[in-house]
């Protein structure tokens, strides 16, 4: 067993309103936002969770949430000198902060850059206005161009476009519709997936009329010529982007990576080789209770059962495109694959679902399409 890369993520919860199909850990903003106070929490959080990584190397951060653009570009780069004060940052560290439209005021996305992000992930989700305002989006078409605009003219290393498709009434065209807007805005990174109706969301409560699934597939089958088409090649399910711009801190989670997670209900993943464990951590959920502590801000932490441990491993390296190492399965969970186990992979392969080498397993196309009847074996 040996350590994975390393990555940090950072939640950051306030939206200025919560959309119905989200259930992310996000909270509408009320009252003032309170920056310095929170930045401070997240600094103290991230020093507790220092003492379980040493002097390990941390290869990139993610800035999520909720809506990290609500945050000043002073914050944002108090935050980023803490973090670097604190644990051993790669000098080529990916750095990404997620964005929406409606938050950003003119040339923000340059303050972000002199802050220390070289990436950004603007959360479009459509270019239509009849579908932004059902999916309870505060940003207008003209936003959605203005902030390509600026990420474009920002000096950044890479920047994604989130974009939806499965919306309530939408047709094939008018998917391709948007799909074509986004190309058209060339950005380097396009995460394009399907919206899903999650527990707990209003959309759960009062489920809006979603395409059939004769419409889905034809929309996925249509947007995956395109996006080829367009140069952008697909690395993982949701995830495509032009050669070299793969989402780092993304391929580190599929591939079975460690990572900090520090802010209102983060998760983390970090691996003791020495014990032979692995350890998932969860902070407190709520921004009231997470500010109210003066430390720790842990709110559960938990060993990964050994048998668990093929189920996760796969559910996290079967989202790739790329082949997985057969020797990472030892290396980053400590276990050995069960006769059983092994007789699952190989049903797999007769189905069609997975292809098998010397060395490699490799997820096929229906494999992908069907991910979730590959994984069930390993429950």
């Amino acid at each position: 067993m040996r350590n994975p890369p390393l990555s940090l993520y950072i939640h950051i919860p306030w939206c200025v309103q919560k959309c119905p199909y989200c259930d992310f850990n996000s909270h509408g903003l009320k009252d003032a936002l309170p920056e310095s106070e929170y930045v401070a929490h997240l600094l103290n959080d991230l020093a507790d969770d220092a003492t379980r990584i040493g002097q390990r190397e941390v290869t990139t951060i993610f800035i999520g949430g909720g809506t990290p653009s609500l945050f000043s570009e002073h914050a944002i780069g108090q935050l980023l000198t803490g973090v670097k004060e604190r644990v051993n940052l790669a000098a080529d560290a990916e750095i990404t902060l997620e964005a929406n439209p409606g938050t950003l005021e003119s040339d923000r996305f340059k303050g972000y850059v002199e802050a220390g992000i070289n990436r950004i992930s603007v959360g479009i989700q459509s270019f239509k206005p009849e579908h932004l305002s059902v999916l309870g989006r505060i940003h207008d078409t003209a936003q959605a161009k203005q902030a390509i605009h600026q990420a474009h003219h920002a000096g950044l290393n890479s920047f994604n476009l989130d974009l939806m498709h499965g919306l309530p009434d939408q047709s094939v065209a008018d998917a391709m519709s948007d799909l074509d807007e986004a190309i058209f805005a060339d950005p380097a990174h396009l995460s394009w997936y399907q919206l899903t109706i999650e527990p707990n969301t209003p959309f759960y409560s009062r489920p809006p009329e979603l395409p059939g699934d004769d419409i889905l597939w034809d929309i996925q089958q249509a947007g995956h010529a395109r996006l080829r088409a367009a140069g952008y090649a697909q690395y993982e399910i949701s995830g495509y982007c032009k050669p070299g711009n793969e989402c780092q801190h993304n391929l580190n989670y599929w591939r079975f990576g460690d990572y900090l997670g520090i802010g209102c209900g983060a998760h983390g993943k970090i691996t003791d080789p020495v014990h032979g464990h692995i350890t998932r951590t969860v902070k407190v959920k709520h921004p009231r209770g997470y500010m109210e502590l003066s430390r720790p801000y842990l709110d559960s932490e938990q060993r990964v059962a050994a048998e668990d441990l093929a189920f996760e491993f796969f559910m996290n390296r079967f989202r790739l495109v790329e082949p997985c190492p057969k020797e990472d399965f030892s290396a980053f969970t400590g276990a050995s694959l069960t006769v059983e186990q092994q007789q699952s992979l190989e049903q797999a392969q007769h189905k069609g679902l997975l292809e098998i080498s010397a060395t490699h397993w490799q997820v096929t196309d229906k494999g992908r399409r069907y991910l979730n009847s590959l994984l069930s074996a390993f429950v």
